[in-house]
């Protein structure tokens, strides 16, 4: 605390030095500290809210000067300007953006009164009412709402903006909105602003979707894999990949060549018996045949068409790569397979 603090202090009243102190200490423990608006929470529901708060963050709340004077000993004069109306002192080990959505969360509907400014547009919903025919048809036409009474009761023909937002609410519309139990605003601790790290953050900046930034840095690392793979560049992540991808296109390149190795041998041997069926099945005349291959049936020369492509699959199905083009990708693969053939068959 600066000597010129310490002189402001010594002049205040002994309560409020011990106030002063109180909010210091909450101050000092926490990571995070912010100011939160409190106006139009009943006194209730600010109880409440601190106890649900409780083991997460400390709400204080005490004078404006008071409030001013213990941020400004403690180095957090940036919150000062945000201390304005009814407002308080949170402190929190969490990170603000955790903050920020846990009191936006805790806020709850609350009817509106004479005099107050409509936080957003005020709707009267189409339906029945359940009110009996009587004087208040009247007053729903009165401030705005198509309404008129059918099979027995008050009826909102269609849905009915009374009231556009920032304007005041009159007496009339408050008693109706009661009536009819609409609450058109929310009431809750309005983040302000929080200091964290030395860094401060408003409002705007902690109001994200976490679950779509998730998802967008999610997107963002499969395509930066994706490309690296496509441009055969080996990191700790795309290797194993890179590896399975050469295997299976030396592998595919084996066994288009014939090359008679022992690794390829089982495939050449299926490949050449399904090719040996399939002409097989094309000669009409049984006789002609070896007794092995005279029931072979019409069908076969689909299985050989299988065996073909099956080696040309091979690289796609160990490595997944939304980019890759096999017609591109036949010049480039030509070096990449000799050499993986040159290492699978020494």
């Amino acid at each position: 605390m600066s000597a010129q603090a310490e002189r402001k202090t010594e002049n205040l009243p002994q309560w409020k030095k011990e106030e002063v102190d109180e909010l210091a200490e909450i101050i000092s423990e926490y990571e995070s500290v912010g100011i939160v608006g409190i106006a139009g929470i009943p006194s209730k529901q600010l109880q409440d809210m601190r106890r649900d708060l409780h083991g997460t963050a400390e709400l204080r709340v005490s004078r404006n000067t008071l409030q001013t004077r213990a941020l400004e000993d403690a180095g957090l004069g940036d919150l000062v300007e945000h201390i304005e109306g009814q407002v308080g002192i949170v402190g929190t080990n969490e990170n603000p953006f955790s903050l920020y959505k846990e009191l936006e969360a805790s806020k709850t509907p609350a009817p509106i009164n004479e005099g107050e400014v409509a936080p957003n547009d005020i709707v009267i919903p189409e339906g029945d009412t359940g009110v009996d025919p009587g004087p208040f048809v009247g007053e729903l036409q009165s401030i705005g709402a198509n309404a008129r009474i059918e099979e027995g009761s008050i009826q909102v023909m269609e849905d009915s903006t009374v009231l556009e937002a920032g304007e005041e609410v009159s007496a009339d519309l408050a008693n109706v909105l009661n009536e009819l139990g609409i609450e058109p605003k929310e009431v809750g601790l309005d983040l302000r602003a929080v200091i964290a790290e030395g860094v401060l953050f408003d409002p705007e900046d902690l109001d994200i979707d976490v679950d779509a930034y998730r998802s967008d840095v999610s997107t963002a690392a499969a395509r930066a894999q994706n490309l690296s793979i496509n441009a055969s560049y080996p990191t700790d992540a795309t290797a194993p990949t890179l590896i399975a991808k050469a295997t299976g296109e030396a592998k595919s390149l084996g066994l288009q060549a014939a090359i008679e190795d022992e690794a390829l041998m089982p495939d050449l041997v299926s490949k050449a018996d399904a090719q040996l069926r399939a002409l097989a099945a094309q000669i009409d005349d049984e006789e002609a045949l070896p007794e092995e291959l005279q029931d072979v049936e019409a069908a076969a020369p689909a299985a050989a068409d299988d065996e073909d492509e099956s080696a040309d699959d091979q690289t796609e199905d160990e490595a997944e790569t939304d980019d890759a083009d096999a017609d591109d990708d036949d010049d480039e693969d030509g070096g990449d397979g000799a050499a993986g053939l040159g290492e699978m068959f020494g």
